[in-house]
């Protein structure tokens, strides 16, 4: 569902990015950048922030096993964007933190899904044996 929404939003704004001639974003927030408009920033985010939502989307619908770790990797491409997005343009607007927060929640629920959920939730590990002197005892196995 969250990856479905980042990939239609990725397709939505590169299609108002490229054909849309900017989505009415002042062109001075690219100065100081390696853009001059804002068709290569669309064409980036279609083909790669999309991409990845649209493999991650695929490989869960084949139930590929790498599913889980590429929507770790989409979740993770979003964040990085939305990063690289503010420091380029020295802006932000709610939707940055909109954006941001959708692929921190994937990125989570990847990695939750992947086992990083301990079991029991607030179980705690076993306490290793100690010496006399109270280091640790190591054994080889």
């Amino acid at each position: 569902m969250v990856a479905s929404f980042n990939l239609l939003s990725a397709v939505v704004g590169m299609v108002g990015l490229t054909a849309g001639g900017g989505l009415g974003i002042p062109l001075e927030w690219l100065d100081g950048s390696v853009f001059t408009s804002y068709f290569w920033p669309g064409v980036i985010l279609g083909v790669v922030v999309g991409g990845v939502q649209a493999l991650a989307i695929l490989a869960q619908n084949r139930t590929f096993r790498l599913a889980w770790g590429l929507h770790a990797a989409a979740g993770l491409t979003m964040m990085i964007w939305i990063f690289v997005e503010i420091a380029i343009m020295l802006v932000w607007s709610p939707l940055h933190g909109v954006y941001f927060a959708t692929g921190l929640v994937q990125t989570v629920l990847a990695v939750l899904a992947l086992g990083a959920w301990p079991r029991p939730f607030l179980g705690r590990g076993r306490k290793h044996p100690r010496t006399m002197s109270g280091a640790r005892q190591h054994t080889v196995s």
